[in-house]
């Protein structure tokens, strides 16, 4: 029986508070927070952001980035890689999108193991009830 776009929705509202209470997005929830809170890592992060975009800028009007820009970037991804609350973002968004990717997977499996409506011959409508 064909399922409507409501159901679909009212199903992945369900499943959305379902993920929402997984301790995974609550670790994922809580990492963001503290990394936010933090000024250093702000700041770090921002210097990273920053850098990164200018070089991306650079490098699409052609002009090379040099050895002493490329060294500049890795020394601030150091620096924020070596951050603890940025550790534990990582950890925790790793845990995050795992979730995410698992949930999607399966999903996906569903979909492309359901039998498709047109790769059968088709069959006559049996009548029903009150036709």
């Amino acid at each position: 029986m064909p399922v409507d776009t409501q159901q679909i929705l009212d199903a992945a509202e369900k499943l959305g508070k379902l993920v929402a209470q997984h301790p995974a997005v609550e670790r994922f929830r809580q990492a963001q927070k503290s990394l936010s809170d933090d000024p250093e890592a702000a700041r770090l992060a921002e210097a990273f952001n920053r850098q990164l975009m200018s070089l991306a800028r650079q490098e699409e009007s052609g002009v090379p980035v040099t050895d002493a820009q490329r060294h500049q970037l890795a020394g601030l991804q150091s620096q924020l890689a070596s951050h603890l609350k940025f550790k534990a973002y990582s950890v925790a968004q790793v845990e995050y999108v795992d979730l995410m990717r698992r949930i999607s997977d399966t999903i996906r499996r569903c979909v492309s193991e359901a039998p498709q409506s047109g790769s059968q011959s088709p069959q006559p409508a049996a009548p029903r009830a009150g036709d």
